[in-house]
């Protein structure tokens, strides 16, 4: 079979629900891997999102009005994410369901560039993008979940 890992948020538990449940595995849920507190500004609306969001990634180093920094949000779930495939064999498949953000920033460390909105995923949304294993290179960018096709 394979693993599916999830964060502790709702969204993301919901969606490794649906897809353990189609494998007949479990979800585990793994600590660190929340998306990157935003918590001081609460609730913007899109509009108003999409900028905080432009300059959280413009600005890696740098707190948005109390957010958490990019950098430090991308060290928590490279951490995380690195727990996990300290003694996991690369030979059994993985599934980690979290937030964009944090998968964007994931995905920027193992490609080795720097944190940036351009590794972002497109339409807003609902996107997975796949890394090998044995050398965590990315193999698949961003694709709707709905259009992926799982490699022979």
């Amino acid at each position: 079979m394979g693993r599916i890992l999830s964060s502790e948020e709702t969204k993301a538990i919901e969606t490794a629900d649906i897809l353990a449940g189609a494998a007949g595995i479990r979800v585990e849920v793994i600590a660190g891997a929340h998306e990157n507190d935003r918590s001081a500004t609460g609730f913007l609306p899109p509009p108003e999102f999409e900028t905080a969001a432009d300059w959280f990634f413009a600005h890696p180093h740098e707190s948005f009005k109390g957010w958490e920094r990019a950098i430090d949000a991308q060290a928590r779930i490279v951490s995380a994410v690195d727990k996990v495939l300290a003694d996991h064999d690369p030979a059994v498949p993985i599934a980690f369901v979290g937030h964009g953000g944090v998968g964007t920033l994931l995905k920027c460390h193992l490609q080795g560039r720097p944190i940036g909105r351009d590794g972002d995923q497109p339409g807003g949304g609902g996107n997975l993008f796949r890394f090998t294993l044995a050398d965590r290179a990315v193999s698949c960018d961003w694709t709707p979940i709905e259009t992926y096709k799982i490699p022979d």
